[in-house]
């Protein structure tokens, strides 16, 4: 989580900061000569690093290790030392682009898209795309990527991740971390460790035992390290208690942030606390701040100073704590700022975003089509066929509008117009196409008659009143730019049943209450509230909605309240002070739903084929339920895979669904949160002018009952405790372990053509093992293939081994009727297990099958090995 302050005051041109920062003392200067720009080149030497530490005051030392207010940062700030010539350091999300409240940027596919891709080359360059729009933005550390694995497929930020195995996420984070620095940004991986879900993770203690640990949640953040050489860590909310012993905040945990990530792994950054984590009873009366998470190793405390302010200051001076921590924490700083060049400001030039958009641009169109998964094509119904678009009929909200992302902190405010998948394949079907569109399930609803509204009165800033008809300022009538507006009156329901009832606004946020303006049921500007949908109007409104009862002939007192010129925290756009307004009072009833859905269906008995897209919200802040999708949507696909048989599927989720309808349609098509340039790419990939190539990075179940994770303790976890009691079989290797199918397993994905393997062979070489083989495209079309290495388990093994496991892949583009030579290392450090009596890596001794095959539940044995 990073929540950033509300900006309240026009922003400078970041390139105006980077001047400022050019004021570097000459004996800095001096001193800094010969220091690199990028984490890769010769860094500035321990001494020097030192003299400038020596330099520095006790409180001007204590400022830089926690967060300050800054509204040019995009979620918080260091504070530096002016007199010697140190700039601030900047921050800012996230995971699918440069979230900044202030700018917009080019929204990426969900980091589970990106993961789908099986692709880390593609991951190097998302990354570089984030790192240098950020650095144009001003910024200096980007908060992410995260690497969490997906433990249960009801986690709210599964679609932030890279899946549930920690290979495929510690490839791709590697490499996407390498191109954030290669950019001249430092990246930070989060969030460390076993935070796996958002339901009471500020304070949950997570019972995990040290295999799972060091096997399934561990792996990424070494490869972070070691591989990426990351240049900051954000330490997780949860407590942490490894075999369920010595329970810490993982920012107070001494044996990750010391024992494991310094002297194991090697580690030279920072580490910094992910948003008011590691306080006890943080925001409650019974908050017990303390100072001494910095002995444990924790260097930063964000974004503010509860703990690394004057408590710590104090420690220090009462001879509490020795000021070599101190010390030790802002030269890890210093050190890092200075493999960037923000010490001597030889730093890469902050280029102008505008410039970079349309490159950019190219890059998210090209990580939304390689992330894309086609889970099913029965008869080769896709792509569509000119037949198809003589009559096709496109139903569901994330058709009219484009989901391309999800909420909270990895929300970016996007770079272009936002092209819906009606509009992308109207605009690219042909002139002979005949493409219609029904919401079916209506997020935007009808504006609230005004016959329906008793002694409506609005009151504006000045205190004048005037009678309102309804409540709708869109088109020419709009909000004035400057303050606040409020309605008051009564509101009559005209029939009983459930009401949808939304708030919507564009450059402003809104407050709606019943019942006398006791309770506020909407609040649009509230950072983590699911009420808050992700998903537009059609109009691009944002839309926020309850769901209330309502009895015919009922009276609800209203008070509505809106603040032109500002935006929620997690808005998809960006505020603007001296602009009008625009809001919207509507509603969906009772019979509208019903009608809404009515005429879909009957639409869809007429048409050729069917388009339904289906969508959820993954947000920060808030588990699923359950795994079905919202509004009824399941119903509505079942309703039109009866009445038309080439109905398709498409999916804007961020996680696993279950589909109770999936043997009844021919087709399916999983999109993710596919980011800005989603509308094309969906059209492409539907129309045939792009193959589907992604592959799952998460098993889908098949039904609640088949999740893994069943039991309360297990999660969401109960008495404050969760506990990791499946040990290392997380995703498709619990499945493997229950002898379970799950409805589509890790690793699947479909093509518009067909590959075969052929000739396997396995050499050993030093560091592991080597396998050769053949991909053959035997298909009629261009394609792009992923085979899997699997490693399987000995027939008698005295410790927990998966049945199998990934143990490499490989990306191969072919030609029809193209084949190619492959070759995949198995590296020896996936052959060991962590032996938790020895707390060491020790073989898995016996012998060990290897599999090769296109998905964890489609392979073929090519041979073993044995590894002593």
């Amino acid at each position: 989580m990073t929540l950033s302050k509300k900006n309240t005051s026009l922003i400078p041109h970041p390139l105006a900061r980077n001047a400022s920062n050019i004021l570097i003392s000459g004996a800095i200067m001096a001193a800094m000569s010969g220091c690199s720009a990028s984490g890769d080149d010769i860094p500035a030497s321990a001494d020097t690093i030192a003299a400038l530490v020596s330099q520095m005051t006790l409180e001007e030392k204590i400022q830089m290790l926690h967060g300050v207010e800054n509204n040019l940062a995009g979620a918080g700030t260091i504070a530096g030392v002016e007199r010697l010539g140190i700039p601030s350091i900047m921050l800012t999300d996230g995971p699918a682009g440069a979230r900044n409240s202030n700018y917009k940027a080019t929204a990426m596919p969900a980091p589970v898209a990106l993961a789908s891709s099986f692709n880390p080359e593609l991951a190097y360059h998302v990354g570089q795309v984030i790192g240098k729009e950020a650095r144009a933005q001003g910024q200096d550390v980007l908060l992410s990527p995260m690497v969490n694995i997906v433990r249960t497929p009801q986690a709210g930020r599964n679609f932030e991740t890279l899946g549930e195995d920690p290979l495929l996420a510690g490839k791709m984070v590697a490499e996407e971390i390498k191109g954030v620095q290669d950019a001249g940004l430092m990246a930070t991986v989060k969030h460390f460790v076993a935070n796996n879900q958002e339901t009471d993770r500020m304070t949950i203690d997570t019972l995990v035992d040290e295999q799972a640990l060091r096997e399934i949640y561990l792996p990424a953040f070494k490869r972070a390290v070691q591989e990426a050489g990351v240049a900051s860590i954000m330490c997780a909310y949860n407590k942490l208690a490894i075999n369920g012993e010595n329970s810490a905040y993982a920012c107070a945990n001494k044996e990750l942030l010391t024992n494991i990530l310094r002297d194991e792994w090697g580690y030279e950054g920072f580490v910094m606390t992910d948003w008011f984590a590691g306080i006890p009873g943080v925001f409650t009366p019974e908050m017990k701040p303390t100072p001494t998470h910095i002995l444990a190793g924790l260097d930063v405390e964000m974004p503010a100073q509860f703990m690394f302010g004057d408590l710590l200051l104090n420690a220090v001076k009462n001879g509490d704590i020795e000021e070599t921590y101190i010390d030790r924490s802002v030269t890890r700083i210093l050190t890092q700022m200075a493999h960037f060049g923000l010490l001597d400001g030889s730093a890469p030039e902050r280029a102008d975003i505008e410039a970079l958009a349309r490159h950019h641009a190219k890059v998210a169109l090209k990580a939304a089509v390689e992330g894309a998964v086609l889970l099913k094509n029965d008869n080769k119904i896709l792509p569509l066929s000119s037949t198809d678009l003589d009559s096709l009929l496109i139903i569901g909200p994330t058709g009219g509008v484009l989901n391309y992302g999800g909420g909270g902190s990895s929300r970016v405010k996007p770079m272009t117009a936002l092209e819906s998948p009606y509009e992308a394949l109207t605009n690219r079907a042909g002139d002979n196409a005949v493409i219609h569109y029904l919401p079916g399930i209506d997020l935007d609803g009808v504006t609230v008659p005004a016959d329906l509204f008793k002694d409506l009165v609005r009151k504006d800033q000045d205190g004048q009143e005037q009678k309102a008809v309804n409540i709708n300022l869109t088109g020419d009538s709009l909000l004035p730019a400057h303050g606040k507006t409020e309605w008051i009156g009564e509101l009559v329901a005209p029939e009983t049943g459930e009401y949808d009832i939304k708030v919507q606004a564009k450059n402003a946020v809104v407050q709606l209450s019943l019942d006398g303006g006791e309770t506020v049921i909407l609040d649009s500007a509230s950072a983590f509230n699911p009420l808050n949908s992700v998903i537009p109007t059609r109009d691009g409104l944002e839309n926020s909605s309850v769901r209330v009862h309502l009895n015919a002939g009922e009276v609800k007192s209203i008070r509505l309240v809106a603040t032109a010129g500002e935006v929620g925290a997690f808005s998809y756009l960006v505020a603007d002070k001296t602009a009008p307004a625009q809001l919207r009072l509507a509603w969906e009833t009772p019979s509208q739903r019903k009608m809404n859905v009515a005429k879909a269906v009957e639409a869809a008995k007429k048409a050729k084929t069917v388009l339904v897209f289906g969508y959820n919200e993954g947000t920060e802040g808030a588990d699923r339920k359950d795994l079905s999708l919202p509004n009824n949507q399941d119903e509505l696909i079942a309703q039109i895979a009866a009445v038309n048989k080439n109905t398709v599927v498409v999916l804007n989720t961020g996680d696993p669904v279950t589909m109770p309808w999936a043997n009844n349609v021919p087709a399916i098509m999983q999109m993710w949160y596919p980011g800005q340039e989603g509308g094309e790419a969906t059209a492409d990939l539907l129309l045939g002018n792009a193959n589907p190539s992604g592959k799952l990075p998460v098993s889908f179940p098949a039904s609640m009952s088949d999740l893994p994770m069943q039991q309360v303790k297990q999660f969401p976890g109960e008495d404050g405790q969760l506990v990791y009691d499946e040990g290392i079989y997380v995703g498709y290797r619990w499945y493997d372990k229950q002898n379970l199918k799950p409805l589509f397993p890790f690793g699947h994905g479909l093509s518009y053509t067909e590959f075969s393997y052929s000739d396997a062979h396995i050499t050993q070489h030093e560091g592991g093992y080597r396998v050769e083989f053949k991909v053959i495209n035997t298909g009629e079309k261009a394609g792009v293939d992923v085979p899997q290495l699997y490693l399987g388990a000995p027939e008698q093994t005295h410790v927990p081994v998966a049945v199998k496991s990934l143990a490499g892949f490989e990306r191969v583009a072919l030609e029809a009727g193209q084949s190619q030579s492959v070759d995949i290392n198995i590296d020896s450090e996936l052959l060991n297990f962590w032996d938790v009596d020895n707390h060491q890596w020790m073989p898995v001794e016996g012998e060990r099958a290897i599999y090769l095959g296109h998905s964890s539940d489609d392979y073929t044995r090519i041979g073993s090995i044995t590894h002593q």
